[in-house]
């Protein structure tokens, strides 16, 4: 079982070493952060910046946290936009030796909770990779429905690559 947490100053060295440990891995699948985010200060800054967004309703930042409390993953509610939208933008990340155990389907599950609970969201957008089923799969399975597909919409790597487009809805 995970769970989700709000980064905080103390997360530093574990989530940089979190980061370090899967760079290569998230990389090869998204474009890669500055250089300088990998380093104490660096991702000192994000934490700063992750809980300033979500003081200012702007943003939300989770680790997920497996039961010994080691960050296995991270996953985030970004644009968020209140009036007349209620809405924001989900991503999530999984780090690689926690792929394909159910982590990425469950920390999405747990930040909808937060989303339309808590957070009264009343729409919440994603995306991904034609060609990351896994990732389609973790959306659909948490009632995301695929609303488009845009052609040639993400650069990684010199090469472009559709993306498909979905959308959850608060309960009624």
């Amino acid at each position: 079982m995970i769970r989700l947490a709000a980064p905080a100053h103390g997360d530093i060295d574990a989530l940089l070493a979190f980061e370090l440990d899967n760079r290569a891995f998230f990389e090869a699948r998204i474009n890669a952060r500055p250089a300088s985010y990998y380093s104490r200060e660096g991702v000192g800054l994000a934490v700063a910046q992750a809980m300033a967004d979500a003081f200012a309703d702007t943003g939300y930042q989770f680790l997920a946290l497996d039961e010994t409390g080691r960050i296995i993953g991270r996953v985030n509610l970004s644009l968020v936009k209140r009036a007349h939208f209620h809405s924001a933008v989900l991503g999530y990340r999984i780090g690689q030796a926690s792929c394909g155990q159910g982590h990425a389907g469950e920390a999405v599950r747990q930040l909808l909770e937060i989303a339309f609970g808590r957070l009264r969201l009343q729409r919440i957008e994603a995306d991904c990779r034609i060609d990351n089923l896994a990732s389609a799969r973790v959306l659909t399975r948490n009632g995301f429905v695929q609303f488009g597909h845009s052609r040639r919409s993400f650069e990684h790597g010199g090469l472009w690559y559709d993306r498909l487009h979905f959308e959850r809805h608060a309960p009624a």
